[in-house]
């Protein structure tokens, strides 16, 4: 393909692309894609488009959300217009759409291309924020851990005793398995400590469960290791259901 036509091609593309003003979401208007990918007539688009919402669900996507049935108005002559089907489309039902085109075609050659490209570039960008989320989860983790060890070694004076009662806590959180359970069950290196290799939501889970201890062992004056142990436990332990109707959710 010369650069030529690669060049008004992607000119071509990024005219068309919209955003939506609340959410900032890109679209582009199927009506609008359906002359660029060579399709004379909209009703072989619309099969091309059924099959994209298909290889959406397949793929284990809700097709709504990235294929939305609209309206859209039109001059019919005479000053009329008459209202004609259209649909809103995401980067990835516009790929989607372009990966059941014809690709000896210069257009769905590049659309295919195109749209993977972009969409790809999403994806990298969702995978980049979910790691500073647990970053930053995890920076969070170890600062309230140090705040509770802290209170503990205040109100006990012994310095093994908030590795006893997080342990207490952390099988609470785990179902009832130790921390070296889960540990061979993530398979974390002996050297390497568990919250490294924990989920988000359970990193934010552990450190949830720290304030809260932190703060009632304060209030509540708690001055032994088995109050203190029995308060973290249960403040765990109701992490934990808060988590599973979450998921039921």
């Amino acid at each position: 393909m010369k650069s030529s036509t690669v060049a008004q091609l992607h000119k071509n593309f990024e005219s068309l692309v919209q955003t939506e003003e609340e959410s900032g979401i890109e679209f582009w208007m199927a009506r609008d894609l359906q002359p660029l990918l060579g399709y004379a007539k909209w009703e072989n688009f619309a099969k091309v488009i059924v099959k994209a919402k298909t290889a959406c669900m397949t793929s284990g996507y809700d097709d709504s959300d990235h294929f939305l049935d609209v309206g859209k108005m039109v001059d019919v002559g005479s000053g009329a217009q008459r209202e004609v089907p259209d649909v809103m489309l995401t980067r990835y039902a516009c790929y989607l759409i372009a990966q059941n085109g014809d690709p000896s075609k210069d257009a769905i050659a590049f659309a295919q291309t195109y749209f993977a490209v972009q969409t790809r570039k999403q994806e990298v960008i969702e995978q980049r924020l979910a790691e500073v989320e647990r970053l930053q989860a995890r920076k969070k983790l170890t600062v309230s851990e140090k705040q509770l060890s802290g209170v503990i070694f205040e109100k006990l004076r012994d310095n093994q005793s908030f590795g006893r009662i997080r342990s207490q806590g952390d099988m609470a959180l785990f179902g009832g398995k130790t921390t070296q359970q889960m540990k061979k069950k993530l398979k974390v290196p002996k050297s390497r400590p568990l919250a490294d290799f924990l989920p988000t939501i359970t990193i934010k889970a552990k450190d949830f469960a720290n304030e809260i201890t932190t703060f009632n062992i304060k209030r509540d004056e708690l001055a032994t290791e088995a109050a203190i142990t029995h308060e973290h436990v249960k403040n765990n332990a109701d992490v934990r259901k808060l988590l599973g109707k979450r998921n039921r959710r």
